[in-house]
């Protein structure tokens, strides 16, 4: 009721002041007592209003106060949901960033132990035999790998690895030589194609034949993928791998390697293609469950030795393998052995980490360009090694106390360091060693004595350096005046074991095939997704960069011809086939990105989804967008030579056409490798390679020949009633 009359009041006050506007001059003085009277009414009417609300006053500006509050809370709302997506996102950061460090973590964890006592360990190596004075308990032997016997490249590699075989094994005399795969190069004089050369092969049989090297020692060599490079079967005639290698084994295999002192286990995990394409698309190594299944019942087999060590040619990293995966196979072996990574480039010259469960994975060096060699020693069960370059000597490697980083507590007997009487050190050189002097935290301990052979000891006291990291440097010198210094960290401290870098575990213990899925079939959404969504989406125009990104894109999808051919070109990249044609010499197959299919035989895609996410963004993306910018030169009135003119605009035109021309120059080459190695038929059937280079051509010549596209602004179409 009073608000009522607090409205009628005003109302009236209103319309007083209307009629009072119309009366005479002489009215005026009648007109002020009202208003008096009127703005009195008005005071007591609020007072009362007041009083009924409790006290709840009625304040003059209440009306700009009512305007301002709604944007006000507006702009907190918007600042609470930045706010909130902010801490979302930090939230979802911080639990990717744990899941990346606790996988990455390659530190030794209690978690990580095997559950069993290897034998001969007296319960983590609290019983004898410990680390003495004498050259007892301890046998060392080589690895070498992606040697690459050549016939077109590097002259000097046959002879160096000759020499190998005959001066350096001599010398350092191993118990058996591990050569894990790439034997033979299999590429032609271009590098472009791959072929098994039999000359390759009959060399490398040759140098073990000449060197007389398989008397001395046990050499056991497998298959690498450059030695499965184009072989239909395991049978096929051009398979030399079972004619001239040392093995001759194919497949995996279990070789127990018996000592006066135990049994160690040396386990082949062969994850090379059968068959095997021509490359690159055996890169990846596949292991099927038959497969697995037999690794799995070779480490049933090895529990019953000392040690156990796996080899092969691929990193576990570039094998396919189904769940729990080969890691998990390899879970009892102290370290598993590898190559193919060739240092990447000599990006990584040190590629060394530890699995999940503990095992550590030892990449090696390729021979072909570096003469890289590993000597490892197991003494007393404790495995040790030294990656070595060819024809430098001294060669050392300690064995006793161990390298700090590549501990097992697992499966290792370590507190068999901790009771040793003496540091052990092998020592190999072509000259007789004259001097080995040792010292620990930077203070001399003295110089070594030889126990027989290459072993050199030195007595010293474990109990002096039982907790902490510290520091042991041996400096060996030869006859010929030639000198080797070889440091590394140890600890006696049970659970202080460093980690690996970051970068190397990344290498050797992502599932790249996985991730390469994964990034394709984002790339692939991604890259559909917005040419379907912004046909369909109304896109107002702008001044700004990204509305102008967002007008061009509407307007390529929006124009059939590009939109069509672009979603067929994206679609036949994810689904159809990248081009059909002899994958093998005599056997024609066809390349999916989700696999090949060779002589009614299917290998699992893995390469080719590194290959398509590449074709994607330096190509397939790259083009949609160029297309895009010339159709918005285009839509404002402008063509190819016109468009140069704009004044303080011709480099950044300039560049954006060398781009293009450098992907397509690409793109051409990409045409001509497939014509190499794949041949003619493949040149011609490849929707992604040579189809796609013609239709790209195709879709600039009309974007910069064609009619020239309205810009439209669905916006403001609609005009108003």
């Amino acid at each position: 009721m009073l608000q009522c009359l607090f409205f009628s009041a005003d109302c009236s006050s209103s319309s007083a002041c209307e009629s009072s506007a119309s009366r005479s001059d002489g009215e005026t003085s009648m007109r002020e007592p009202v208003e008096i009277s009127l703005r009195s009414w008005r005071f007591i009417a609020g007072q009362a209003l007041e009083r009924n609300h409790h006290g709840e006053a009625l304040q003059t500006p209440s009306h700009s106060m009512e305007e301002t509050d709604p944007a006000r809370r507006i702009c907190e709302g918007r600042m609470l949901k930045l706010f909130g997506a902010l801490v979302l996102l930090g939230l979802a950061l911080a639990c990717i960033a744990s899941w990346v460090l606790d996988s990455y973590d390659t530190a030794w964890h209690p978690k990580r132990s095997v559950q069993h006592p290897t034998v001969g360990d007296g319960g983590g190596g609290r019983s004898p035999p410990f680390p003495s004075g004498e050259l007892a308990n301890i046998f060392w032997f080589i690895q070498v790998s992606d040697i690459h016997i050549s016939r077109f490249h590097d002259p000097r590699r046959i002879p160096d690895f000759e020499k190998f075989c005959t001066d350096t094994i001599k010398v350092i005399q191993p118990d058996l030589v591990l050569a894990t795969g790439d034997l033979t190069d299999a590429k032609t004089e271009s590098k472009v194609g791959s072929l098994q050369h039999e000359v390759e092969w009959q060399a490398y049989h040759n140098i073990l034949k000449r060197s007389r090297v398989m008397e001395r020692t046990r050499w056991i060599d497998i298959r690498g993928n450059h030695d499965a490079f184009n072989i239909i079967s395991l049978d096929s005639i051009n398979n030399y791998y079972r004619k001239y290698s040392a093995n001759q084994k194919v497949g995996s295999f279990h070789y127990v390697h018996k000592k006066p002192f135990g049994n160690y286990s040396f386990v082949c995990a062969d994850a090379t293609l059968n068959p095997g394409p021509k490359r690159p698309y055996n890169f990846f190594g596949i292991l099927n469950q038959t497969q697995m299944d037999l690794l799995d019942t070779f480490r049933v087999e090895s529990l019953k030795s000392n040690q156990s060590i796996w080899f092969g040619h691929y990193t576990t990293s570039t094998v396919v393998s189904p769940a729990p995966g080969l890691r998990d196979v390899m879970r009892s072996a102290v370290a598993y052995l590898c190559g193919h990574l060739h240092t990447l480039g000599g990006l990584m010259p040190v590629l060394h980490s530890r699995h999940p469960q503990g095992t550590l994975e030892l990449e090696l060096g390729d021979w072909m360009d570096n003469r890289r060699y590993r000597v490892l020693a197991l003494d007393h069960d404790l495995l040790s090694f030294s990656d070595l370059r060819f024809e430098q000597w001294p060669a050392v490697l300690i064995t006793n106390p161990k390298d700090a980083q590549y501990l097992h507590p697992g499966v290792e007997p370590l507190g068999r360091i901790r009771r040793s009487t003496h540091i052990r050190i092998l020592a190999f050189s072509e000259a007789p060693i004259t001097a080995v002097q040792l010292s620990v935290d930077g203070k001399p301990l003295g110089n070594c004595h030889s126990a027989g052979g290459p072993l050199y000891v030195l007595l010293w006291d474990p109990s002096r350096y039982l907790t902490g990291l510290h520091t042991i440097r041996v400096n060996v010198k030869d006859s010929a005046g030639r000198a080797s210094v070889r440091e590394q960290h140890f600890t006696l401290q049970d659970e202080l074991t460093p980690s690996f870098g970051f970068a190397q575990s990344f290498v050797l213990l992502t599932d790249h095939y996985i991730l390469a899925r994964v990034a394709f079939v984002l790339t692939i959404v991604l890259n559909v997704g917005l040419l379907m969504a912004f046909r369909f989406l109304q896109v107002p125009s702008g001044r700004g960069l990204t509305s102008q990104a967002c007008m061009s894109l509407h307007l390529v999808s929006t124009m059939d011809s590009f939109y069509y051919s672009l979603l067929l070109f994206n679609l036949c990249t994810a689904l159809g086939p990248w081009f059909v044609g002899e994958l093998i010499d005599g056997h024609s197959g066809a390349c999916f990105a989700f696999g090949v299919f060779v002589d009614g035989h299917f290998l699992e895609g893995s390469l080719t989804y590194v290959i398509g996410v590449v074709q994607l963004l330096f190509f397939n993306m790259p083009l949609t967008c160029y297309l895009c910018w010339s159709l918005h030169h285009r839509c404002r009135g402008n063509t190819f030579r016109s468009h140069f003119l704009r004044p303080g605009c011709r480099l950044r035109t300039l560049a954006i056409h060398l781009i293009m021309l450098l992907l397509l120059t690409w793109q051409v080459h990409s045409c001509f490798f497939l014509l190499q190695t794949y041949g003619l038929i493949a040149f011609f059937l490849s929707p992604v390679r040579t189809w796609a280079l013609g239709l790209s051509l195709l879709l600039i010549y009309r974007a910069w020949t064609g009619p020239a596209p309205p810009l439209r602004d669905k916006s403001k179409s609609a005009t108003p009633s």
